[in-house]
């Protein structure tokens, strides 16, 4: 494992704790009794409720973990969720808006990006240690963004609760006192137990802790109301806390996930008369799950993850996403007999496409000869490309624009490690241009008329031209070009802002805010 150096300086002023604890920041962090109980959602909510009612707001997450990000103007990488939160709040995303971000890396550790940037690796012999380390770039990037906008919403990581992970935590309680901000505990409905979720969470906290915890949300309800209201009057009862509100389950909420997974998991049916089938290829480690969100909202398409080989018989095209570990990802295909069932999808005229890391494994072959994403050194690839990868330590990012060898306009951004070279030199899929730099590229590789193809391209499918014209080359028949994708994402915000309003009490959530006098 490499050395871990002092985190990277960053320009303008270095703020310490002190003087960010003297700040009286306006806003508050939501935490959460667990993992995927909606604190990103909600935080987006909050974000867009609060700019339409003419605050400039920003979002903050201090630590998160993911292999879902997205890149920023100057090629930095933060969380995917904490770009849909600066949408939310108009503002375009940077990388102070998440300074530590944790890419897990199979079961070896994970890559820590420090302000949008590799900084080195983590397992958990280490993790305490690095943790505490990093405190200072993530006061750092919370003193600038305080700096220059007035309302700050924090989102917390997992649940406060973990009492083993206390000691130097960054994330929830640990920041929350550091930067001296009210805190909101929210707890998920839908999975049951919630009562017991929050009201334990409170046991495990120190008495200052739970003073600063102002109130709670109860999230993802569905059902009778006056079902709920006897638990909500005895949880504040026992905890003389109140609850700020009840979030409705939004099933029509489509806003990526996340950690993605919102196609379905195994043995989910195809929906009725969806005639468009597009398998996404569930990998251990998928990455940028959200790419394939303008897929699922297409008119008569229908798409879901795929786990086992019978999984791909019903399916027209099959999409292998992203990885961080593409070499490990490509030996579970061989073992799983999936690479065979893919393979067969093409064989009988199906089409087949890659992104980033799938898109390395559809080559000939993926080579690690310095051990950048595990210690294996190499495998065969699918070899429906004529392209090979060697991944190297120099990690691109940045966003890009072009178009594709048939002429459609596509945008979106990269992010990967390795050099992917066609071993033909033909067979290009897009030239675009990288904003950062104006370098023109050829990008992927398409075969069979573009039947066949791979791109570095994250974000591709919210072309909507190109979109379009891959839909209908499958059957869609789709009459123009479809709604963009980032569109319907603007909807959703709205519909989510709506719905926090109505089911909050939110003259009292904006009071805990210091919005209200």
């Amino acid at each position: 494992m490499p050395m871990l150096s002092s985190p990277p300086e960053a320009e303008g002023r270095r703020w310490g704790v002190e003087e960010v604890g003297e700040m009286s920041v306006r806003g508050l962090m939501i935490q959460g009794t667990a993992s995927s109980v909606g604190k990103s959602v909600i935080v987006a909510g909050i974000c867009r409720a609060l700019r339409r009612e003419g605050f400039d707001v920003a979002p903050f997450k201090p630590q998160n973990m993911s292999n879902n990000a997205a890149v920023c103007a100057d090629g930095g990488e933060i969380g995917c969720a904490q770009a849909l939160q600066a949408r939310a709040a108009c503002l375009a995303p940077t990388v102070d808006m998440n300074p530590v971000l944790l890419k897990p890396e199979g079961n070896e550790g994970s890559q820590v990006i420090v302000h949008g940037r590799p900084w080195g690796k983590v397992d958990g012999r280490n993790f305490l240690q690095v943790r505490a380390a990093l405190k200072d770039a993530v006061m750092e990037s919370f003193g600038r963004l305080a700096d220059q906008h007035d309302v700050i919403i924090v989102e917390g990581a997992g649940s406060p609760a973990e009492i083993n992970l206390r000691e130097g935590d960054i994330a929830n309680m640990g920041f929350a006192e550091t930067a001296d901000l009210p805190v909101v505990l929210a707890g998920d409905v839908d999975k049951g137990g919630v009562f017991a979720s929050l009201v334990g969470t409170l046991a495990l906290l120190s008495d200052a802790e739970r003073a600063r915890i102002k109130g709670f949300l109860i999230n993802k309800f569905r059902g009778t109301r006056a079902l709920l209201d006897p638990g909500l009057k005895e949880l504040e009862s026992r905890t003389r806390k109140p609850v700020l509100g009840v979030i409705p389950f939004l099933d029509e909420l489509r806003l990526p996930e996340e950690d993605g997974f919102f196609l379905g998991g195994a043995g989910q049916r195809w929906p009725e008369g969806r005639r468009t089938r597009i398998g996404v290829v569930a990998l251990p480690h998928l990455s940028n799950a959200s790419d394939f969100d303008p897929l699922a909202s297409a008119p008569g398409t229908a798409v879901r993850y795929v786990f086992r080989p019978a999984d791909v018989d019903e399916c027209k095209a099959l999409v292998l996403p992203g990885t961080k570990n593409t070499v490990a990802e490509l030996i579970h295909l061989h073992e799983s007999g999936m690479s065979d069932a893919v393979l067969g999808l093409s064989r009988r005229g199906g089409a087949v496409a890659g992104i980033c890391g799938g898109y390395q494994m559809m080559g000939e072959r993926v080579l690690d000869p310095d051990g950048v994403e595990s210690g294996l050194k190499g495998a065969p690839g699918l070899g429906l490309l004529p392209v090979e990868t060697v991944l190297t330590r120099e990690k691109i990012t940045g966003e890009a624009r072009g178009a594709t060898f048939q002429g459609e306009d596509v945008f979106g951004y990269e992010i990967h490690v390795g050099r992917t070279s066609r071993v033909d030199g033909t067979g290009w899929f897009s030239r675009l241009t990288r904003r950062t730099t104006g370098e023109v590229i050829e990008d992927g590789c398409a075969v069979h008329g573009g039947r066949i193809w791979g791109t570095y391209l994250h974000g591709v499918f919210d072309s909507a031209e190109f979109c379009r014209k891959w839909l209908n080359d499958l059957g869609a028949d789709l009459p123009g070009v479809p709604a963009s994708a980032r569109d319907s994402v603007e909807d959703g915000l709205d519909v989510l802002a709506d719905a926090l309003i109505r089911g909050t009490r939110w003259t009292a959530l904006k009071e805990v805010m210091g919005l209200v006098r």
